[in-house]
């Protein structure tokens, strides 16, 4: 571990293999490829955070945490979401519950923590363009920050993408490719273009910035938690948002402002669950195949990352077919008044498989991830709940009023 008084910044990247600060990851002074670290200067990130207590309730407030300078001119306001509780389907599933209700971020997903951070390393590098490869909210919320920040974003979508994820980043002025084929196929050509342009991507495992903005979704469990939760539900495609949580939640027990860690469930579904076939020692293929296509990605960025967060953390993986994802979204509707995408309900599904299976104990303190708002995909939703009743305009409203007697 270098020494903590020679950082400039109270958090900063080093190399896992020399123990040097980088001023970029990637281009390493011993010219290895090992990977980067995040390091702390662990006295003053506590100093810092305590005189941060009056800022804005959003991620800046985790500053001193994240290795930029600043991300003022940039911040949509993202971060500060709500952790509800959810007495009605808690009481259903046999725990006490809470959501983290992330759909609420600038751009209706998670992605926005990551991506504030992405763009703002981005300006301090002076680059002109940005890109990524999305199942879509990635794309969508790179999209927003780029705009904001007067950058030119081109972004690459699996073309089965919903119709509003892909919509989305249009709007912000993002050039969006829609790729024949998978997410793989997209994350794969977004490779190749990024490698000889040299432009800095977002895509998952293609920057730790990304990973240093996610974090703050576990900085913010650790705070608004009242207790230490048994577990922490979060849905997984390439993996990145359970292993960043899981490392926000480890770097305040490693910092004293917690006492101790919650165990992590991550949730797949059937169709495509590579990052559960490897903790369980299974059989697995690329194939994709699920209604929840923010979770479906066939090859994981952060398999490994997230395997060994979930070992850390003594936790577990559970799969959830698409029926009862499906179920799920329209429970998740009628109990908490809580509209999500799939991904999302897959979490709440993945709850009552872990329970089934005695993984997750009666009355145990569980903390669901919401990761994106259900707008993001409302075809899946209509599945779940039918059409609207169409009735003639002349209808007799005692015949109507009779329905809630």
């Amino acid at each position: 571990m270098p020494d903590e008084s020679e950082m400039d910044q109270a958090t900063a990247f080093v190399c896992s293999a020399c123990g040097n600060y980088l001023d970029e990851p990637g281009r390493h002074d011993c010219g290895s490829a090992a990977d980067v670290d995040l390091v702390h200067d662990e006295e003053r990130v506590r100093s810092l955070l305590s005189d941060a207590a009056t800022e804005p309730g959003d991620i800046r407030r985790y500053e001193p945490l994240l290795p930029v300078e600043t991300l003022d001119g940039v911040s949509l306001g993202e971060g500060g979401t709500a952790l509800a509780s959810a007495p009605t389907l808690g009481a259903e599933l046999g725990v006490q519950l809470e959501l983290k209700l992330d759909g609420s971020n600038p751009t209706g997903s998670t992605k926005d923590r990551g991506s504030s951070v992405v763009v703002a390393h981005a300006l301090e590098r002076g680059d002109d363009v940005v890109a990524c490869a999305s199942t879509g909210n990635a794309a969508a919320s790179l999209a927003a920050y780029a705009a904001r920040s007067s950058l030119s974003c081109c972004l690459f979508v699996p073309q089965r993408a919903p119709d509003a994820k892909t919509v989305q980043p249009l709007v912000y002025g993002a050039d969006v490719l829609a790729v024949d084929g998978t997410y793989d196929d997209a994350h794969a050509l977004c490779q190749r273009v990024t490698s000889e342009s040299g432009w800095l991507d977002r895509s998952a495992g293609a920057t730790p910035y990304t990973d240093a903005g996610t974090r703050t979704l576990g900085y913010e469990i650790a705070e608004e938690t009242e207790s230490v939760p048994d577990w922490v539900v979060v849905p997984m495609g390439n993996g990145g948002t359970l292993a960043s949580t899981w490392a926000g939640l480890e770097t305040f027990a490693d910092l004293g402002l917690v006492e101790g860690t919650p165990r992590m469930l991550g949730v797949q579904a059937e169709g495509t669950s590579p990052i559960h076939d490897a903790v369980a020692g299974t059989s697995s293929t690329d194939a994709t195949d699920t209604c929840a296509d923010s979770i479906d990605v066939g090859t994981p960025q952060h398999l490994e990352d997230a395997r060994d967060a979930i070992t850390a953390s003594g936790g577990t993986t559970v799969t959830v077919t698409d029926d009862a994802i499906t179920e799920a979204t329209a429970t998740l509707g009628r109990t908490e008044g809580v509209f999500v995408e799939p991904a999302c309900a897959a979490a709440v599904a993945g709850i009552r498989r872990a329970r089934a299976a005695g993984s997750i104990d009666g009355g145990d303190h569980v903390v669901a991830v919401m990761t994106g708002s259900g707008l993001k995909d409302t075809g899946t939703a209509r599945a779940a709940v039918g059409e609207p009743e169409q009735v003639s305009a002349a209808t007799d409203a005692t015949a109507i009023l009779q329905r809630y007697e």
